[in-house]
């Protein structure tokens, strides 16, 4: 780790939360819902899932413009939980390390994500030791509030406009090499961890 960096910007699916792809798509197709295949990325969302990760549809929308696609009756709570089951759990060697990386660096969250995912993320993983998301990081970034996706130039402009941040001074850890390579050719150092990683050595 370069000891000039001073800001560590974390994407959260992959990074900090376990995904599970083919779970997620074998929930929606025991309702019918195959389309569900060819719209999700384990990186960015196709069709019906990048519009709501951009937040060009809300929630509500989302649901009835699935049930239209489908053609079959499923409840939004149906729907939420098979989308939800995407994700698998954050551990929690992960959130004592965003603690720990918390007392050296300023920790940003830049996630393309949407408000299902982030509402169930911060109610279930997030809950340790009497804390909350907010405490474990500086400030968050959110896709769909944003209605910016990675790996978009904007969507760092953003995030280093708000913070005030400086590329040089900047870690970028994200598991979609696209990302990677967008944060790089704005001078943001980055690392791009497997699947399943604990990419705390890079601190040691």
């Amino acid at each position: 780790m370069n000891h000039k960096i001073k800001n560590l910007i974390l994407d959260f699916g992959g990074v900090l939360v376990d995904l599970d792809r083919s779970r997620c798509i074998e929930s929606f197709k025991a309702m019918g819902a195959d389309c569900i295949e060819e719209m999700l990325n384990p990186y960015y969302q196709q069709g019906l899932l990048m519009k709501l990760e951009k937040g060009e549809i809300t929630t509500d929308q989302f649901h009835d413009e699935l049930r239209q696609t489908v053609g079959k009756e499923m409840s939004d709570k149906q729907i939420d939980d098979a989308w939800n089951s995407f994700l698998v759990n954050v551990p929690t060697y992960k959130l004592d390390l965003l603690l720990k990386l918390r007392e050296h660096y300023s920790v940003f969250l830049l996630s393309n994500t949407n408000a299902i995912h982030w509402e169930m993320s911060c109610e279930r993983f997030f809950s340790y030791k009497n804390l909350q998301v907010e405490d474990f990081f500086e400030k968050i970034f959110l896709s769909y509030q944003m209605h910016q996706l990675k790996p978009s130039k904007e969507i760092f402009e953003t995030v280093m406009a708000v913070t005030g941040i400086q590329p040089e001074d900047t870690f970028f850890i994200d598991d979609s090499e696209a990302n990677c390579i967008t944060a790089q050719s704005l001078g943001i150092h980055t690392y791009t961890p497997k699947a399943h990683e604990d990419w705390g050595h890079i601190f040691k």
